[in-house]
């Protein structure tokens, strides 16, 4: 497991705006931090990439999981209120209850 595996998205995020600020060679950060020219460059490009589908008016994969998520626990939430009606509903007609 290579050294770059432990570094936060924060962390890889701030080396990616380091090389962008162009005030250092990205041979240079890369040697600093131990990672491979390559390796920078897939993270730069997937930083933009992010950068631009957002920019676009795309949900970050995120927050589509997290919006995925609260659907899906609303529904299953409103079944669960769907069936404890109906259930008082039946109650009322065998006890007479109204």
């Amino acid at each position: 497991m290579g050294r770059h595996s432990r570094l936060s998205a924060e962390s890889k995020m701030a080396i990616v705006l380091e090389g962008l600020k162009g005030e250092r060679s990205v041979a240079e950060i890369c040697k600093e931090h131990g990672i491979s020219q390559a390796l920078y460059y897939r993270w730069r490009d997937g930083f933009l990439e992010g950068g631009r589908e957002r920019l676009n008016g795309k949900k970050a994969e995120g927050e589509l999981g997290a919006l995925r998520h609260e659907v899906e626990r609303l529904q299953k939430l409103i079944g669960k209120q769907a069936i404890q009606i109906e259930i008082l509903k039946k109650t009322e007609e065998l006890f007479g209850t109204r």
